[in-house]
């Protein structure tokens, strides 16, 4: 691949604008509110996961930072495969494909007896953007040379802010005024929100 492509650079720049989205709209902002709301029946905020009854923001807690451990397990692996197989750009379209596929899939979740599928959609959800970012990471020597990776980098983590800021925006807009939008239901613009 020839190196500091202005097209390939600015390809890298716009994945890092897309994929930034996941970590402030759903795991920071809007959807742990919503998963609260959607947990929280008649005043009790505890749930029953699997027949465990746990309150609904420890279990939350909780399943993010599983989601964490597993990848601090698979890191190293990650990174070997990045490094050494020849294949990161299949690893990086896998990761990023169930990634989206596990944040698309909240939009169906709308109902305390769904909070099991809703937990395992944001830990895989998790998991995927963590392992995304490792083979995106790894691009940069091969899309620049060593006297741009400042630059570039902090370019693409610049485009990452501006994207997730701009439809952060966007989806609390719709969020207060759905009909603006054509919807009729705060709930359906926040589901909305996770595709």
């Amino acid at each position: 691949m020839q190196l500091n492509n202005k097209k390939v650079v600015r390809a890298w720049y716009f994945f890092d604008w897309a994929n930034s989205v996941y970590s402030l709209v759903i795991t920071s902002t809007i959807f742990p509110i919503y998963y609260n709301k959607v947990t929280t029946v008649n005043g009790s905020d505890v749930v029953d996961f699997f027949g465990f009854e746990i309150v609904n923001s420890v279990l939350y807690s909780y399943a993010l930072s599983f989601s964490f451990l597993i990848i601090a397990a698979i890191l190293p692996l990650l990174t070997g495969i990045a490094d050494y197989s020849g294949k990161k750009k299949m690893f990086m379209k896998l990761f990023t494909y169930a990634g989206g596929i596990a944040c698309m899939s909240l939009f169906w979740f709308d109902a305390p007896e769904d909070v099991e599928f809703a937990i395992i959609a944001s830990v895989i959800a998790s998991i995927s953007y963590s392992g995304s970012l490792v083979f995106y990471n790894s691009f940069l020597p091969e899309i620049v040379t060593f006297d741009r990776y400042d630059r570039v980098s902090a370019r693409g983590f610049s485009f990452g802010y501006i994207g997730s800021v701009l439809l952060l925006v966007f989806n609390l807009l719709m969020i207060e005024q759905p009909t603006w939008f054509g919807i009729q239901s705060v709930q359906f613009a926040t589901k909305f929100s996770f595709l």
